[in-house]
C-alpha cells in the first residue's frame, strides 16, 4: 500500500522561506512520478512543482524561481524548498505520487497534506 506523508509546513512572514518533505512508501517499481500541489481556502486545487520518473522538472508559473522540487531516491522523500514566499502562497499543500506513463502522471496517491500561512 503507498502512503504519502508530508511535513515542514509551518507559518513565516512574506519574504521566508520552508522546506516541505513527503516520505513515500510503498512504491514497487521505480517508474513513478510525484509533485506537490496547494489549495487555498474557497479556491480550487493548484499544481505547483512536479519531477517525473527521469527527474524532469516543470513548476506553475507562480512558482517558477522560487521553489525548488527535488527527490531523494535513497531516502524516498520529495522535498519543495520554497523561498521568496508572499501572502498568495498561503494555502495546504499535499503531495501525490503516480504511475509514470510518458505522457503524464496518474497521480493515484495523495498525502494529507501540510499547512503552510505567509504573513505580510
Amino acid at each position: 500500500q503507498v502512503q504519502l506523508v508530508e511535513s515542514g509546513g509551518g507559518s513565516v512572514q512574506a519574504g521566508g522561506s520552508l522546506r516541505l518533505s513527503c516520505v513515500q512508501s510503498g512504491f514497487r517499481h521505480s517508474g513513478y512520478c510525484m509533485g506537490w500541489f496547494r489549495q487555498a481556502p474557497a479556491k480550487e486545487r493548484e499544481g505547483v512543482a512536479f519531477i517525473d520518473s527521469d527527474g524532469r522538472t516543470t513548476y506553475a508559473d507562480s512558482v517558477a524561481g522560487r521553489f525548488a522540487i527535488s527527490k531523494d531516491n535513497a531516502a524516498n522523500t520529495l522535498r519543495l524548498l520554497m523561498t521568496s514566499l508572499k501572502p498568495e502562497d498561503t494555502a495546504m499543500y499535499s503531495c501525490a505520487a503516480g504511475r509514470d506513463y510518458g505522457s503524464g502522471c496518474d497521480y493515484a496517491y495523495w498525502g494529507q497534506g501540510t499547512q503552510v500561512t505567509v504573513s505580510s
